[in-house]
């Protein structure tokens, strides 16, 4: 994969005066969405990752290197970080480009026939079998098995996977004979999976064998200089053509920029196009964003110099997220810019530990 192209490195200024009141976004005079939507497409490589910062040009050099190397990778970080988008990218731009690329969200898998689903079954292997089924894994061969949120894979299942891994066969529920299979494993987490091998909730054989190249995505909160030009990249993307925004307002700015983003990328996201969607003028202003600023009403302005952990500041916004929502989850899990498994696995996380002190959840 060539470098250029793949980081705004050489964003184009254009002028001293800054449109969107930021350097690394394009001159002010009219803010043309065509031409930034064009010049984002240009800087944007095949994974739509973005980003400047050391942090993430450590990503590039990974990506580049995963990318030409058969071996399993292991890609580890917080909800939001873009974990999918890598493995996307590393897919897309090695020698399996033309084949499969299955995404497997391990903690969506239904319980009760996740062994089905993934290695497949033949007709009559259980009631209501009623037809043969591939499953995700076969459905992969020559191309790439993405495995998402892979800490949630029950343990009773992590040795037949990790047999697919070492010796390339998978054997369907109800047969007697295993099938060939060719493909690339990639794994995601936002897991300590280290701390889930200590505690016998995670095989350590299969930790080492998905964590040939590790690759740890960086937090929003630690790569702060990428925000300008994600916004921008999200104008470009979400903006209406019918209602150009001019500027941003210096505010927005202060609160973007000061904010800890704990939904990281995904959050950010959410916010700027929730700012398009309520805002009526040219300017983008931070009000905008349904009865005040979301992440000022749920976090308040949270920066990385707070003095409450992330875990804490993390399930006081969770919780007043249910709040606000009323208690409904899915509504709480999109203001938050999370998954609602990711929702869902955090609130059992608290009622155990709420149980294991006594109280109740």
């Amino acid at each position: 994969m060539a470098n250029e192209g793949y980081f705004a490195e050489d964003f184009p200024c254009g002028h001293e005066t800054r449109t969107l009141n930021h350097p690394w976004v394009p001159a002010p005079q009219n803010l043309d969405l065509g031409l930034l939507r064009a010049r984002l497409k240009s800087l944007v490589g095949p994974g739509g990752l973005i980003g400047v910062s050391p942090a993430m040009r450590a990503i590039h050099d990974l990506i580049c290197k995963a990318t030409h190397r058969p071996f399993p990778v292991l890609i580890v970080g917080e909800t939001g970080t873009g974990k999918e988008l890598v493995a996307r990218c590393i897919h897309n731009s090695g020698s399996r480009q033309r084949a499969p690329f299955i995404a497997v969200d391990c903690s969506s898998l239904s319980p009760t026939l996740i062994e089905s689903e993934l290695f497949g079954h033949l007709r009559g292997a259980f009631t209501g079998a009623d037809s043969a089924s591939r499953g995700l894994v076969q459905a992969a061969d020559t191309g790439t098995l993405f495995l998402d949120e892979i800490g949630e894979l029950p343990i009773e299942l992590q040795a037949k996977l990790l047999r697919v891994i070492q010796e390339r066969e998978v054997r369907p529920v109800g047969s007697a004979y295993a099938s060939a299979v060719d493909i690339r494993f990639i794994a995601a987490t936002n897991r300590d999976l280290r701390d889930a091998v200590d505690k016998g909730t995670f095989r350590r054989d299969l930790f080492y064998r998905l964590n040939v190249i590790p690759i740890e995505m960086p937090p929003l909160r630690g790569r702060k200089v990428d925000i300008p030009l994600l916004v921008a990249a999200f104008l470009a993307k979400h903006a209406d053509p019918t209602r150009p925004i001019e500027s941003i307002s210096d505010d927005f700015w202060r609160l973007v920029e000061s904010f800890s983003w704990p939904g990281n990328v995904r959050e950010l996201e959410n916010f700027v196009v929730r700012c398009l969607a309520l805002g009526a003028g040219s300017v983008l202003r931070n009000e905008d964003s349904c009865d005040g600023p979301l992440p000022e009403k749920i976090f308040g302005y949270c920066s990385p110099r707070d003095t409450q952990s992330l875990a804490a500041l993390e399930r006081t916004a969770i919780l007043k997220a249910l709040e606000v929502t009323q208690g409904d989850k899915i509504a709480a899990a999109r203001m938050l810019g999370i998954g609602k498994t990711t929702l869902y696995r955090k609130l059992k996380e608290y009622r155990q530990s709420t149980s294991s002190a006594g109280g109740s959840a």
